[in-house]
């Protein structure tokens, strides 16, 4: 394998995602805000300002039509409510190409436009989210919301990666910054206390890594150094441990409709995690557990299902196989932790601009260039 440093690495894959970061950066500055406060759905048992959302896999009961609906693993009901998903992705796709635009130019009116937006969604009264997720995921007739729905603010990581990367320009203040944290503070509040947050956290499979990447990823920009080290130890005692089989799989992934979607969308969850959290006092890269499971295992194995997905000796996914996989945040994480050029080269030669909505949002890093320092 030959061996480079990190910096060439993002020098490669700065090259590579210049000419889509400034055309997506060019749309973006034509956009104007929507919020969750401009459609609104009669299942909701919520107020307008907030979100809402409906679970994928549940249906109406042809048996009783007007009765609770069943449930359809891995086939995803096209009438439910996702306007406020939808929106939610529509911003983080905005934010994050406008500060990745912003990093490669260093030009304030990318920051200037990302404002208005983050002031709509955090700040301005008529028109910002509630900080918390207690209408996500309804079933109708069964539930008004569940713990699950907060895998949909997973698209939130992005705002916040951006508004890190933002921050340096004297474009936003610091008061609204410190309006924007302070959003950000009341949400973790919710997720840590509430039982809904406390049902996902302690979710086996990749709802528990989802929550696990967004608590980090929030308190990171909050500094809140308790729920970092309480992240960082779920990461090393729960996740990896509890998840990962010896071979670097994820069995509770593999088991589902969608396996090989699910297992991408896994590791990219803990690639993430390991992202956000890793310094030179505590390196998750580096870490393997006492029987050694580890983040490069878990790359390493689903590595050649990325390179030739005709390799992939499981069951193929019930939808979406043709659309995965995109160019996977977990190969260029990887890459630059551990200078693997095989990777990074794979990674450069898959789809960097998916536009299949179901891989867009189970692609927890669609903007990887402001996830670096």
């Amino acid at each position: 394998m030959q061996q480079v440093n990190d910096v060439s690495i993002m020098r490669q894959a700065t090259a590579t995602l210049r000419q889509s970061v400034l055309k997506e950066a060019a749309w973006a500055l034509q956009q104007e805000p929507v919020t969750i406060t401009a459609q609104s759905c009669p299942r909701s048992t919520g107020g307008l300002h907030d979100f809402y959302s409906e679970g994928d896999y549940w249906w109406p009961d042809p048996k009783n039509p007007d009765g609770p609906y069943i449930q359809k693993d891995g086939l995803t009901n096209p009438q439910n409510f996702v306007a406020h998903r939808l929106a939610m992705i529509r911003f983080s796709r905005i934010i994050g190409a406008l500060a990745s635009a912003y990093k490669i130019s260093h030009d304030k009116k990318y920051v200037q436009h990302a404002l208005i937006h983050l002031k709509a969604w955090f700040i301005n009264s008529e028109t910002l989210m509630n900080p918390n997720l207690q209408y996500a995921q309804a079933i109708k007739g069964v539930a008004t919301g569940r713990g699950i729905g907060i895998i949909d603010t997973i698209q939130l990581m992005e705002v916040v990666q951006g508004v890190e990367v933002m921050a340096n320009s004297s474009v936003i203040s610091s008061k609204d910054l410190q309006s924007i944290k302070s959003w950000f503070s009341q949400y973790l509040a919710w997720l840590t206390i509430h039982q809904y947050g406390k049902d996902e956290m302690n979710a086996k499979n990749n709802h528990g890594t989802c929550w696990v990447m967004q608590v980090a990823c929030f308190a990171k920009f909050t500094n809140n150094q308790a729920l970092l080290s309480f992240c960082s130890k779920r990461y090393k005692e729960i996740l990896l441990p509890g998840q990962m089989a010896a071979d670097g799989s994820f069995p509770l992934e593999l088991k589902r409709t969608k396996p090989y979607g699910y297992a991408i969308f896994n590791l990219d969850a803990m690639a993430a995690i390991c992202q956000v959290l890793s310094s030179a006092n505590d390196n998750l890269w580096a870490y393997k557990t006492a029987d050694g499971k580890s983040i490069e295992k878990g790359i390493t194995f689903m590595y050649p299902y990325l390179k030739d997905k005709n390799q992939w000796p499981y069951q193929h996914d019930v939808m979406h196989w043709d659309d995965w996989p995109v160019a996977q945040p977990a190969l260029l994480f990887g890459a630059a932790a551990y200078t693997n050029t095989a990777w990074l080269n794979t990674w450069a030669i898959l789809e960097h601009n998916p536009t299949d909505e179901e891989v867009i949002r189970n692609l927890p890093v669609r903007h990887p260039l402001i996830w670096f320092n």
